[in-house]
Order: structure tokens, then C-alpha cells, then sequence
């Protein structure tokens, strides 16, 4: 494939960001008992992180033109370490202003790796392509679920923090000899106008194909960080797990995802196309979450496997899909700006997802009730897609 070297570049990028996004919240359950606050409490990081991020997506547009889209990287690479250095401060005020700085360095990563694949893949492989790139976000969340519990096993849970931002500079570093071939369309004299935050939303809400994704997206992300940020809390507090085995079945949802991804983007390709393959996708999501929420200490481990596998493939599997048709379905040239502008509404998703999902806990006093929550968004996502199947995109055979 012609694009493997900037495919390679951008899932490694995006696997970084999302290890740094997702270290606090798997090690919530030890770091919540240092500063004595509650692990649901985790949620309100995450609403943190995706606020900063919908705020650097809807700037990413004219910040990728300017700098470029390895630039950009790069900077997102350096602002998620001194977030992760900030968090490891045992002061609240500290933690929040590193969750911010964290979302920051995450949110405009998706919309420089859309500039370089937009450029450098075939009409007929967008769908696979950037599946492929998309595992960059399981496989960082499998990275942090098996790493990061076993690090805190010889070192603290603050030195642990440390520890992944010292990778995230180092990734940085790495990323320089690619700048000169991914950041030569770079416009230097470009400006940023504070009109165009706006211009990114505009353009998805009239144009009705990106707002359907826009929409989908929103509620995808819902049940897609609601998994991540609570299960290893949920496996440990309310069914006894220990941390390393919570985090290796966090792990277990990431792979499903990393193979979900991938066979989405060629179902989505070759027979379904993205709206048909999202619809079917939603039902899968209702039915991982409705079996995770009947969990018992005495399932046998091989079904709670399967579920998680099937949660994953469903809930994480679905971001390359829906990000390739964005792409298609952009004004030449504004992919970037598209997918600043529908991450915007995905990122409002995970800023609302998990504190709902642990506000229903703590006032059912089990993290059941936020599963089931989620079991009613992804019956409706399921719902609205059917409906509109009618205008559905079909494959795309270019």
C-alpha cells in the first residue's frame, strides 16, 4: 500500500494520545483513594479532557493548515506529557488544569492524521484506511489497561504519570524526520480568526450527510468512553476483581476493537456502506451493554471474554467507519475542518457520557445502572439509524 508510511505515522500518534487520555482513569480506583475523592469522581476527568479537546478540534482546521499536520502532532504529543506531569500534583486544582492541557494535546491529533490519509489513500480504501489508523485508539487503550496497572505494582501511581509522559516526548521526537514530506502544503501566513471556530459546526449542520454522523457520533461516544473510564472500576469495585486482571480485561475490549475496526472498514467498503454498518454496529453496542450490566462474580471468565469482545469490536470498533465517510462525504480539501467540526459534537459525547454514567451510579450505588443507561442511548442510536436507511451511502466501489 502505497500510504503505509503515513498510515504508520498517524496510528502511532493517535496510540500515544489516547494512553495519555486514558492513564488516569485506569489507575482511578488507587489514585481516587490517595486523594481521598470517589473513583466515580473519574468521570468529571474525562469531561475535562473532551472539553479541551472539542475546543482544539474546532481550531484544528486553520492550526493544521498553518503549522501542518505532523507540527500539530507534535505539539498535542508535548501538551498530553505536561498534562500527565500536572495530574501526578495531589492537588485538584493541578489535576484539572492537566486533564485540560491532556485534551488539548488530544483533540486536534484525529483531524491532522484525517489531512495526510485524506491526501495519501484511494477513494476506494478510505473506509479500511482509516479503520487501520482508528486502532491507534484501542491499541493505546490496551497499552494503558496492561501497563500501566502492572507499573503501579513497583512504582506509585504519580511516578507511573511521569513515566507515560516521558514516552509521549520521546514520541514526539520521533515524529520530526516525517515533517518535512506530511507538512509541505503548510499555507505560514495563514491566520487564525476567531470566526472560525464557528465555521466548522457550520459547515456539519448544513450539510446533511455530516450531520447524521455528527449525530451518530455523539451518541457512539456516549457508550465508547463510558466503557473505558469506568470498567476496570466497575470489575474491581462491584465484582471483586483485582486491579491487573481489571485492567487486562479492559485490554480484552480494546483488541476487540482493534479487530473490529479493521472488519468494519471492509464491511463498510465492500457490502454495507457506513450508515447500514454504524445501524448494525448500535445493535451490538445495546446488546454488550445489557449482558455487561447482568454481570455476576460467578460468570465463568470466558463469557465475560466473549461480551467484552463483542463490547469492543461494537463500541470502539465504529470511529474509522463513521471518520472515512466524514472524509468522503467533506468539500475538497476541508477534511480537516469536517472532522474538527463532527468531533466537536463526538466530543460532547464523552463530555457528557461518563459524569451521567457515574452520577446514575453513585445514585444507585452500582455501576449497573449506568451500563443499562447506556443500553436505552444505543437502543435509540440503533432506532434512528433504521430509520434513515433509506438514505444510506453505499459502498464505495471507486
Amino acid at each position: 500500500m502505497s500510504n503505509w508510511l503515513p498510515l504508520l505515522a498517524t496510528l502511532f500518534i493517535q496510540a500515544m494520545v489516547t494512553m495519555a487520555l486514558l492513564t488516569l482513569p485506569v489507575m482511578a480506583p488507587v489514585a481516587a483513594k490517595s486523594l481521598n475523592i470517589s473513583p466515580a469522581m473519574v468521570g468529571v476527568y474525562v469531561a475535562i479532557t473532551y472539553a479541551g479537546a472539542m475546543f482544539a478540534s474546532l481550531t484544528s482546521g486553520t492550526t493544521v493548515n498553518r503549522v501542518g499536520p505532523i507540527r500539530v502532532s507534535q505539539y498535542g504529543l508535548v501538551l498530553c506529557a505536561v498534562g500527565l506531569c500536572l495530574c501526578a500534583v495531589p492537588w485538584l486544582p493541578a489535576i484539572v488544569l492537566g486533564a485540560l492541557l491532556i485534551g488539548l494535546g488530544y483533540g486536534p491529533i484525529t483531524p491532522a492524521s484525517s489531512h495526510i490519509l485524506a491526501r495519501t489513500t484511494p477513494p476506494g480504501q478510505m473506509a479500511l484506511v482509516f479503520s487501520i489508523k482508528q486502532t491507534g485508539v484501542p491499541v493505546g487503550a490496551m497499552m494503558a489497561g496492561a501497563i500501566v496497572p502492572t507499573l503501579m505494582l513497583g512504582i506509585d501511581w504519580q511516578l507511573t504519570l511521569i513515566m507515560v509522559a516521558l514516552v509521549c516526548l520521546i514520541s514526539a521526537l520521533l515524529a520530526q524526520p516525517l515533517r518535512n514530506s506530511m507538512d509541505d502544503l503548510r499555507q505560514t501566513n495563514l491566520s487564525f480568526q476567531m470566526a472560525s471556530l464557528s465555521n466548522p459546526i457550520r459547515m456539519v449542520l448544513g450539510h446533511r450527510a455530516l450531520a447524521t454522523m455528527a449525530a451518530c457520533s455523539f451518541m457512539f461516544s456516549m457508550v465508547q468512553m463510558s466503557l473505558t473510564t469506568y470498567l476496570v472500576t466497575y470489575l474491581h469495585d462491584d465484582l471483586a476483581y483485582s486491579m491487573v486482571s481489571a485492567g487486562l480485561l479492559l485490554s480484552v475490549t480494546q483488541f476487540g476493537g482493534i479487530g473490529g475496526r479493521i472488519a468494519w472498514g471492509v464491511v463498510a467498503d465492500r457490502w454495507l456502506g457506513a450508515q447500514r454498518t454504524l445501524a448494525l454496529l448500535a445493535i451490538l453496542m445495546a446488546l454488550s451493554t445489557l449482558i455487561t450490566a447482568l454481570f455476576l462474580p460467578s460468570l465463568p471468565l470466558w463469557g465475560i471474554w466473549i461480551t467484552l469482545l463483542m463490547f469492543g469490536a461494537s463500541a470502539i470498533g465504529w470511529n474509522g467507519v463513521y471518520l472515512s465517510e466524514v472524509a468522503r462525504q467533506a468539500p475538497e480539501g476541508k477534511a480537516s475542518v469536517a472532522t474538527g467540526g463532527t468531533l466537536t459534537f463526538t466530543f460532547l459525547g464523552v463530555v457528557v457520557g461518563p459524569p451521567i454514567f457515574g452520577a446514575l451510579s453513585s445514585l444507585f450505588g452500582t455501576y449497573q445502572a449506568g451500563f443499562f443507561a447506556l443500553t436505552v442511548t444505543s437502543s435509540l442510536c440503533a432506532g434512528v439509524l433504521f430509520k434513515l436507511k433509506s438514505s444510506s451511502s453505499k459502498p464505495n466501489r471507486e
